[in-house]
């Protein structure tokens, strides 16, 4: 990657470093500094996946939504889910009014950091449905390029069986409800029964999917039946000086798709912004790292859909949704114990690493068969 591509990506990424960095010092002094890096770092860290979904999602929008993305949908990244998400949290669960919960967050950061960790049973298990929900549809649906032919094949034939996805869903919910949330771990080591809060939240999260999801699906296939016919429309719109116009229709798709990118990263931020607090619970020095490290996963995001990597690295969008899989798990096992944020970390990125060597080892392989046999390969290469 050049220079001018480089920067033209990441330009603001390291722009909003450099005055993150800089905010902390004159906030807190080097020791803010170096908490504000480690959370960035460990923002990244949680979110390659998110990245690489997200591209998958992007690349079906042209320029313009790509750039509301980019600027509306980072305010709604660093300042909704990083900075006043934590608030909202707070406020719901203490029974509080927004200006007393950022009070609280100021004058007693220890109060607000017990609120939000007891709070967690009902934001994992949110966010854990729809993660959940997300990987279900990936690997029940029956595709061309498959990585784990062993797993992926059986399942997608599973998966032709209606509403397979939410059945397993609403199973693993009731599952956990009756066991890990029976014995929720609360903020001090003590342990409450949060069965009722854990299922309600879970059935929220299987709700806002099914809605957003469903919403975004819809639009998307009737763009594409518009665009199926648009080709045959060209030509009768030259004659009578009329060209016929799916911008609303690309509006509303766009709209929907940009709607699910942001559950969907709110989602994949829950894990962070708890994780945060065993790092700090100053809320600023929270949104500062936090909010770094989400301006890298957007410019990843778009430089991956710029790129083309999806195309050239075929696996990498199973690795991510098998990592969104294990991440669902781990929000739901966290309900009732803890795990080390650098665990959770490091199951994504090796899924992910271990996605890409496979496209890698397939591209060589193509590379070294005649022409003509790509095809076949391209459906049969998997593990």
């Amino acid at each position: 990657m050049g220079y001018p591509v480089l920067l033209k990506t990441f330009g603001w990424s390291f722009a909003v470093t450099a005055l993150g960095l800089v905010a902390a010092v004159f906030y807190g002094g080097w020791e803010a500094f170096g908490v504000v890096a480690i959370l960035a770092v460990l923002e990244i860290s949680l979110s390659f996946d998110n990245a690489v979904v997200n591209a998958g999602i992007l690349k079906k929008m042209n320029a313009f939504w790509q750039k509301i993305f980019l600027t509306v949908g980072v305010l709604i990244a660093v300042f909704g889910m990083r900075l006043v998400f934590p608030v909202v949290i707070v406020a719901i669960t203490a029974k509080l009014n927004p200006v007393d919960a950022v009070h609280l967050a100021f004058a007693d950061k220890d109060r607000y950091q017990q609120l939000v960790t007891d709070a967690h049973p009902a934001i994992a298990a949110f966010g854990g449905m729809f993660l959940l929900m997300i990987f279900l549809d990936f690997i029940f649906e029956e595709r061309d390029i498959q990585w784990l032919r062993w797993i992926e094949r059986p399942l997608a034939k599973l998966g032709k069986v209606d509403m397979l996805s939410v059945c397993i869903a609403l199973i693993v919910l009731l599952i956990t409800s009756f066991t890990f949330a029976t014995h929720a771990h609360q903020h001090g080591g003590a342990h409450v029964d949060k069965a009722q809060t854990v299922l309600i939240s879970g059935i929220a999260g299987l709700i806002t999917y099914m809605i957003v999801g469903g919403l975004s699906g819809f639009f998307e296939d009737r763009l594409e039946e518009e665009e199926e016919r648009e080709h045959e429309a060209d030509e009768e719109a030259a004659r009578t000086g009329r060209k016929k116009s799916a911008v609303l229709l690309a509006g509303q798709a766009a709209f929907f798709m940009f709607l699910y990118l942001e559950v969907l990263d709110a989602s994949f931020s829950f894990d962070g912004v708890i994780g945060a607090f065993a790092i700090t619970n100053d809320i600023v020095m929270m949104a500062l790292g936090l909010g770094i490290g989400a301006m890298y996963v957007r410019s990843l995001t778009v430089y991956l859909v710029r790129q083309g990597t999806l195309d050239d690295y075929v696996y990498l969008e199973h690795g991510a949704h098998y990592a969104i899989g294990a991440l669902a798990v781990i929000l739901m096992v966290t309900i009732q114990y803890e795990i080390n944020e650098v665990i959770t970390g490091l199951v994504g990125v090796v899924l992910i690493a271990l996605s890409f060597w496979s496209s890698v080892r397939r591209n060589r392989a193509l590379a070294a068969q005649e022409p003509g046999a790509g095809e076949k390969a391209e459906v049969s290469s998997g593990v």
